[in-house]
């Protein structure tokens, strides 16, 4: 005979889905006043805190720290939406500050918010509809997606930047704060401004991941030649492509925006 499962981890207060409370990890803890709805799926080793609100259909990995008055699941904010079942997934050991916000996805898009594994979302960050981010990107206090947004890995987002619907950042980019990107941002670059213009290479952050000194100058070349230049050597450019693999990744992405990059 099954013993009664213990309960002690959620407090008496939260409001949870009577089908999603039978679903439950052993080992997850909700908070005061937390409520999660129907049509949720959290993983072992999840922490909710209080007042959080989790909306379904949502599907959330194991070892996510979602702190108070997170609000994650919930409606995207897009006039087109009437109620379709669209989804949001969560990957594995993320964690969402206080006043963080994640919509779902809208069938005019791709029928779901996405997010990976192992980000920092901080405080008052926004990721609206149909959005994708990969893993291991850390997006600072009140940094905000539209919809449509790709956000590739190891990306850091500083505070307060802000991406226009369909915009693609590229791995391992970086903004200063306050900066508006309206155009894709190749990956490797560091971008500032409203609207956004390029630095130079995300040297600093390259250098903290292991590139090599040989990779990160042969990515400064292309990205002299490509986006600072205006008479592209393309002989030198294939030439890098040939010889360092981030190279011809940061060629192919800016070759294939569909927006235009930041320049």
């Amino acid at each position: 005979m099954c013993s009664e499962r213990d309960y002690s981890l959620i407090h008496p207060t939260a409001i949870i889905d009577e089908a999603v409370r039978d679903t439950l990890p052993d080992d997850i803890s909700i908070g005061a006043y937390a409520i999660i709805e129907a049509d949720v799926s959290i993983g072992p080793g999840c922490s909710i805190g209080h007042h959080a609100v989790i909306k379904g259909p949502t599907r959330i990995g194991a070892e996510n720290r979602i702190f108070q008055f997170a609000s994650i699941g919930e409606e995207p904010q897009d006039l087109k939406f009437h109620g379709e079942p669209t989804q949001l997934i969560i990957g594995d050991r993320n964690t969402f500050r206080e006043f963080t916000t994640i919509n779902r996805g809208t069938v005019s898009g791709i029928g779901r918010t996405e997010i990976g594994n192992d980000n920092l979302f901080m405080a008052y960050v926004h990721i609206a509809h149909d959005c994708i981010v990969g893993n291991h990107v850390i997006f600072s206090n009140s940094a905000s997606l539209a919809g449509h947004v790709e956000v590739r890995d190891h990306v850091i987002l500083s505070g307060f930047t802000l991406v226009h619907q369909f915009c693609n950042v590229g791995e391992h980019a970086f903004t200063g704060m306050g900066t508006a990107l309206n155009r894709d941002l190749p990956p490797y670059v560091m971008a500032s401004g409203n609207y956004a213009r390029p630095i130079g290479i995300n040297k600093e952050g390259l250098k903290r991941r292991g590139f090599s000194p040989e990779v990160i100058q042969a990515l400064h070349k292309v990205f002299r030649l490509t986006i600072k230049s205006k008479k592209k050597n393309e002989d030198e450019i294939e030439k890098l492509v040939s010889q360092y693999p981030e190279v011809a990744r940061f060629k192919e992405f800016v070759d294939s925006s569909q927006r235009g990059v930041t320049r």
